[in-house]
């Protein structure tokens, strides 16, 4: 996947490990803000130690687009605050994927399911048997994208304070 750059070469695509969590922050938000504008809701409020606390462990992966944050997402051992890891069946080792998100100058490219791919690649890598992860199933391209790769809903829908959610989880291990 490329495009042109300023200069008429090809425009590299590169994944690292954030390092700016004020560049993660942003992207989160503004990827937040333009699919609760999209459809229709309210985007979630989120917290900059939060992320730069991610970035200093190492967690949030982002993709580039020459110079440009693109897309990103977080990986993690650790669940999220508040998960309800019930409805899943026992994992031996499960990863967790939070986070995802894709600059609206993005939307509608292959930039989400390259980041699904890529978290599902570093799960393995690092010997999860399990990626797990929480979505709203009102984004409909994100839960398409989803499905396609995999991932199986556990429990039910659950809504909250207008928030829908949904838990998701996709078997790495060979």
């Amino acid at each position: 996947m490329s495009s042109e750059s300023a200069d008429g070469g090809p425009t590299q695509w590169t994944w690292e490990v954030a390092t700016d969590a004020s560049e993660a922050h942003a992207l989160l938000c503004a990827s937040d803000g333009h699919q609760a504008a999209r459809y229709g809701m309210t985007a979630p409020v989120r917290s900059l130690d939060t992320t730069a606390r991610r970035v200093r462990a190492g967690s949030v992966h982002l993709l580039r687009h020459g110079a440009e944050a693109a897309a990103s997402f977080t990986l993690s051992p650790e669940p999220p605050h508040g998960m309800d890891l019930s409805v899943y069946p026992p994992a031996a080792s499960p990863v967790y994927l939070q986070r995802l998100a894709v600059a609206p100058a993005h939307e509608g490219s292959i930039v989400g399911l390259r980041c699904l791919r890529r978290a599902v690649e570093l799960a393995h890598e690092r010997g999860a048997d399990v990626l797990r992860c929480e979505a709203n199933p009102d984004l409909q391209a994100t839960r398409r994208m989803l499905d396609a790769l995999g991932f199986t809903q556990h429990g039910p829908t659950l809504a909250e304070n207008g928030v829908r959610r949904v838990h998701l989880q996709k078997i790495v291990a060979e």
